[in-house]
């Protein structure tokens, strides 16, 4: 039986002679942007594409960057191929926001790299890029590209003062030379911490798991805090969430997010797969679960769209370039 008396008052609240989202004089702005972005070219998470503009909180910036890879090349695909996801926000209903209202966001398109053949050029490259957009205050969040390029970033945000790190991933990315280069995606944080600019006692890496295990010394000796992905089952993700928050405090923290820290059933499309890792619904969680805290940075990374089958991983790498946008501009909201 309808409620007759119910119905007249959603009749009056959303009919269309009343309003609701569909009269013009009154728009919803998050159902407006989540219709597709009113740009001339595909940009990530859908924002204003701003390429000259450096007066802004947050810049959304690929890295179309991939030579620092051990195994399956690609990733310098992936900002192109997060783009190309659309729907994705801009409401937030976990965190009941949408960012975009929260702070001024654009894509400000990819880092120029004129070294496409040497790694060690394109990292110097990678880092004057964002010298010049922390100098102009803005706080940077990337679509890589393979993790090699979070070292430059962390040496452009981190001069001032040591930056602490949430880092999700399937591997702790702290190996030495490898074919007599440090410079890889295999080590980036030991060398960010051996430069001054990461500081390993405010460093958290979830998820870790697979065979490379004997390769993670550094994280240890240098004291950072590890979570195998038994230690998260174990714990549960709030404790994680917890373990994360006393860890970081309220110094300046970068998230970083290695698409592999997610089971390869969600994110195939990847260099170095490890099997029995998150689930993109418990990475969401972790991620929530950091609002509030000094996030100056944050990237996602290794993302290999040819490697997948259809668009599976650039879809889980969007969400979760969107969670840590909500992160950031939470945190310029505060």
């Amino acid at each position: 039986m309808i409620n007759k008396e119910k119905l007249d008052e959603l009749r009056q609240k959303y009919g269309a002679e009343a309003g609701g989202f569909l009269k013009e004089s009154n728009p919803e702005p998050a159902v407006a942007q989540s219709i597709g972005a009113m740009n001339d070219v595909a940009t990530l998470l859908d924002a204003p594409y701003r390429p000259e503009d450096r007066d802004m909180d947050i810049a959304l910036i690929g890295v179309p960057f991939d030579l620092g890879v051990t195994h399956r090349g690609g990733a310098k695909f992936g900002p192109r191929a997060i783009r190309d996801i659309g729907r994705i926000g801009p409401y937030n209903h976990r965190s009941q926001m949408n960012p975009f209202e929260k702070a001024d966001i654009a894509d400000i398109g990819d880092v120029p790299l004129g070294s496409r053949y040497n790694l060690e050029s394109g990292l110097k490259e990678i880092e004057f890029y964002y010298e010049g957009i922390a100098k102009a205050g803005i706080r940077p969040l990337t679509a890589g590209g393979d993790h090699s390029i979070t070292y430059p970033i962390m040496r452009a945000l981190g001069k001032k003062e040591p930056l602490g790190m949430i880092h999700i991933d399937a591997h702790c990315d702290t190996c030495g030379p490898i074919s007599d280069s440090r410079f890889h995606h295999g080590g980036p944080f030991r060398n960010a911490v051996l430069d001054g600019v990461l500081d390993p006692a405010r460093c958290i890496q979830i998820g870790i798991r697979g065979s490379a295990d004997p390769y993670w010394e550094f994280s240890y000796d240098s004291g950072m805090t590890v979570l195998h992905i038994e230690d998260v089952t174990e714990m549960g993700i709030p404790a994680v969430i917890a373990k994360a928050r006393e860890i970081l405090g309220n110094g300046p923290t970068y998230v970083t997010f290695d698409i592999d820290g997610l089971d390869p059933a969600y994110a195939p499309g990847t260099g170095t797969p490890e099997v029995g890792g998150l689930l993109p619904r418990e990475a969401q969680e972790l991620l929530i679960g950091m609002q509030g805290l000094n996030i100056v940075g944050g990237d996602l990374v290794e993302v290999a769209p040819n490697w997948d089958s259809n668009t599976t991983t650039a879809q889980a790498g969007a969400q979760m370039l969107f969670e840590i946008l909500c992160l950031m501009a939470a945190d310029k909201a505060v």
